[in-house]
């Protein structure tokens, strides 16, 4: 778990979501109360929210400097079996410096999750999927390359799910797999090369050893 992670909020703020989102109603609430419990940077789910979302999204421009990645995958429900429509997931991570570059103009947390953010809502097949580009550790040579993920069901306050990561990274040490929370399933996984682009699939569970989930 990273730094975007570490610091719990006593408190937090319980947002009501309609898709598309127009208004936003938004109430404090005591972090243990909430689905996922606290979460600091959770929030930024709403910064910048498209009012329309499909089930994939490009994020990384064309000319955006990296290794072209694709993920993709199925939500399901706590079941683990049945497929979650409608279910919004946000994504975020660094560039290919490792740096959460933010866009001009931008501020809060659209500038602290940087320029390489996208959303996309699930389809009636529950699927989702982004292309991008291959995200690097940080600077300081500690934490593996990953993307946070984060995720708003239509009855639910937004929380998070444990960060994709890699498969083969070196900086992915025992010691940092066992910090896992193993929230919505492991988020390690495997990637394959195809046509110059970095391809890998990730499912996830909602629900799955996510705190006061109800």
């Amino acid at each position: 778990m990273d730094n975007h992670r570490r610091h719990f909020i006593k408190s937090a703020s319980l947002l009501v979501l309609s898709f598309p989102a127009a208004v936003l109603t938004a109430q404090r609430s005591n972090s243990r109360a909430l689905v996922g419990g606290g979460c600091d940077g959770c929030e930024g789910i709403y910064d910048g929210l498209p009012k329309q979302m499909h089930w994939q999204t490009s994020i990384a421009a064309a000319t955006e400097p990296g290794e072209p990645l694709e993920i993709s995958g199925v939500i399901f429900k706590s079941d683990g079996k049945t497929p979650a429509p409608d279910v919004l997931l946000y994504v975020y991570h660094t560039d290919a410096k490792g740096d959460y570059s933010p866009a001009p103009g931008t501020t809060g947390n659209a500038r602290r999750h940087g320029h390489l953010r996208g959303w996309m809502k699930t389809n009636v097949r529950g699927e989702y999927k982004f292309t991008t580009t291959k995200p690097a550790p940080y600077p300081n040579g500690l934490i593996p390359a990953h993307i946070h993920p984060v995720v708003k069901e239509p009855d639910k306050n937004e929380y998070y799910l444990d960060a994709y990561h890699f498969d083969g990274d070196p900086l992915l040490t025992a010691a940092e797999r066992a910090r896992s929370e193993n929230r919505g399933g492991s988020g390690i996984i495997r990637l394959s090369r195809a046509a110059g682009t970095w391809i890998g699939r990730r499912d996830l569970v909602l629900g799955l050893n996510i705190p006061n989930y109800r």
